[in-house]
């Protein structure tokens, strides 16, 4: 019953709002009331939806009512089994007043199986199923599925719509081992309850979005200044998950970027798994997906987008938050920023490669990269997402001390800090030789798996969130051992056929031509086998060596001890051959361009002076001349 006053005012009449109660309802109190019933024995009336009771013939007036009529009743009694006795009123001089129905609610954290519940708090997705239409509820504890069924097929509430405020209740049901509320009664609060609730929830979720405040891995002044900006990105994706927003994960197909991609997707995994009363809800709010080219191209964001775009029609979701780890900092992928800009997408990038800040940065919601401070890629992407991946989910520390280590070896970094990731990797039974073998394994699959996500392989390989330690050991030998096989064969293939001659610096240069002389459509593509091959040749020298790989249309460089800007020269290529179609970027060592295949001689010449005219490395000039 309710807790206003015992007796009530009697010159006050009551109005129940539709979803009130009998616990809203004071003895002897006066109330609006429709027929909705006239028998022998007295007239049904209802004050609310589920409240009714009996006016008995023996409390009624001398009036004759029908089925609909107005009246006003006053409560005489509630009985031991829940019926509800009324006797008829004198409208008289009263006031009318309204009564709202103030449940307890219950917060989503605290829902059980098998118990009355209401719970309030923002419509996150609406989706139509064959049967019911499930309405996504988030409140500060929690978000959770409501099943409501009008009739198969048919849109339950359709009042209510995404991101409006809600009040739901019902019976908290287990629906394949998750919570689930059989919705009984649903609204769309108004303006002033509706402010409430979204501020209690915006307060809740501003401090649950807090990244996680831990030491890193390895002490790393350098590392100090990008930290803070990684924290910012934590932050976004807390709140992203916390707000019930699906989340798209872009990462380069190579060793580094797969040790950035899978410790974010695990920390992400376990804080959806929080934060969602169903387990199942990490399929639909988590979607992580490799890029083969080394920027975001238009294929991929259109196919992003119409995902997407398919997944708010069809089920009611948000449109995504997108993650671009080790990929996303050069003009080449303003293109597809501005196609998401369109839709509102918030965008995040974190990656290594050399950036255009001014030309991505106005369409980033954050970017993170080691340029940006004075660094450069060797402080690896992979390196960067685990600490990310720690921010959001500190309880995954245990299994990603090995990643850096195999991040930095995968993308040849010579980081100071790579000394300290190799013990670190050790100290969890990794070797550096075990590490080398994890980032080969990784790099093959990567190339077989193309523009498939391969999770349970990938995971088994990189051992995170691996469940028998005998079968990472087994594959990674196979893996790496078939990727090492296929490299040696590669090499021999393209040995024979590689030029030398002495740049104008005096350092060497290599130069092959992979499409004549080299393996097509397998292991190692292009680049891992410039990189190969450069390796080889350093090994041999110890000088300064740059090795261009090329084709009709492209060509990949690699270089230690000279000290190439590729991006510069990129730039410089597009001015000086405007026919030639120049494109490309990496890092200022690493990178590879494309280009109109007629033009390629003179873009390869104009591309070779251009290497010839870029310093030498201080400790290494004294031998270039040799």
């Amino acid at each position: 019953m309710s807790d206003r006053a015992a007796e009530p005012d009697v010159g006050v009449v009551y109005d129940l709002d539709g979803d009130c109660t009998v616990d809203d309802l004071t003895l002897d109190g006066h109330y609006h009331a429709t027929v909705d019933g006239v028998v022998e024995y007295g007239v049904f009336v209802e004050l609310a939806d589920g409240v009714s009771g009996l006016v008995h013939e023996s409390e009624l007036d001398a009036a004759d009512y029908e089925t609909g009529d107005d009246m006003i009743v006053r409560l005489l009694e509630v009985r031991e089994n829940g019926d509800l006795a009324f006797a008829a009123a004198e409208a008289g001089d009263r006031t009318t007043e309204q009564v709202r129905h103030e449940p307890t609610v219950t917060a989503v954290a605290d829902l059980n199986a098998g118990d009355e519940a209401t719970v309030e708090g923002e419509a996150v997705q609406i989706k139509q199923t064959s049967g019911p239409t499930v309405i996504r509820v988030r409140d500060e504890t929690g978000i959770v599925a409501c099943a409501a069924f009008e009739e198969a097929g048919v849109r339950a509430y359709p009042d209510i719509q995404l991101d409006d405020v809600v009040r739901v209740s019902g019976t908290v049901g287990d629906h394949d081992g998750s919570r689930q509320i059989e919705v009984e009664s649903a609204t769309a609060l108004a303006d002033g309850d509706a402010s409430e609730v979204r501020n209690r929830i915006e307060d809740a979720v501003a401090e649950r979005a807090e990244p996680a405040d831990i030491d890193p891995l390895v002490d790393w002044p350098a590392f100090e200044p990008v930290r803070e900006d990684l924290r910012e990105v934590a932050r976004l994706l807390r709140r992203t998950v916390l707000e019930g927003r699906p989340i798209r994960v872009r990462h380069h197909a190579d060793g580094d970027g797969m040790c950035a991609a899978l410790p974010v997707q695990l920390a992400l995994e376990n804080f959806v798994r929080e934060v969602n009363a169903d387990d199942g809800s990490v399929r639909h709010l988590l979607k992580r997906l490799p890029s083969k080219a080394p920027f975001y191209e238009m294929e991929d964001v259109t196919r992003d987008l119409n995902f997407a775009l398919e997944g708010r029609s069809r089920h009611g979701q948000k449109l995504p938050f997108l993650l671009m780890l080790d990929n996303g900092s050069t003009e080449e992928d303003v293109p597809a920023y501005r196609n998401l800009a369109h839709y509102d997408v918030p965008i995040a990038v974190v990656d290594h490669h050399h950036p255009d800040p001014e030309a991505v940065g106005p369409l980033l919601d954050a970017h993170v990269n080691p340029y940006l401070h004075g660094e450069d890629y060797r402080i690896t992407t992979g390196m960067m997402c685990v600490e990310l991946a720690r921010m959001v989910d500190p309880t995954v520390t245990d299994e990603l001390r090995h990643v850096p280590a195999v991040a930095g070896l995968a993308d040849r970094s010579d980081a100071d800090a790579m000394d300290d990731y190799l013990a670190l990797a050790a100290e969890t039974g990794y070797e550096r030789s075990d590490v080398e073998a994890v980032g080969e394994a990784l790099d093959y699959a990567a190339h077989w798996l193309r523009y498939s996500e391969g999770h349970e392989l990938v995971t088994d390989v990189l051992n995170v969130d691996c469940d028998d330690g005998e079968r990472h050991e087994e594959l990674v030998e196979f893996l790496s051992t078939r990727a090492g096989r296929d490299v040696s064969r590669q090499l021999e293939a393209v040995e024979p056929h590689v030029d030398h001659e002495r740049l104008a610096s005096g350092a060497h240069l290599y130069r092959v031509d992979l499409d004549e002389y080299a393996h097509r459509f397998t292991y190692p593509a292009p680049g891992k086998t410039t990189g190969s091959l450069h390796d080889r040749r350093v090994r041999e020298h110890g000088e300064p060596v740059v090795t261009v790989g090329y084709g009709p249309d492209f060509a990949v460089l690699r270089s230690d001890g000279v000290r190439l800007d590729i991006p510069r020269m990129v730039e410089e290529l597009t001015e000086e051959l405007p026919e030639a179609g120049v494109s490309g970027g990496g890092h200022l060592v690493v990178g590879s361009i494309k280009f109109v295949p007629g033009r390629r001689e003179a873009t390869l010449d104009a591309l070779v002076e251009k290497m010839g005219a870029a310093a030498i490395d201080e400790d290494l000039g004294a031998t270039a001349g040799d």
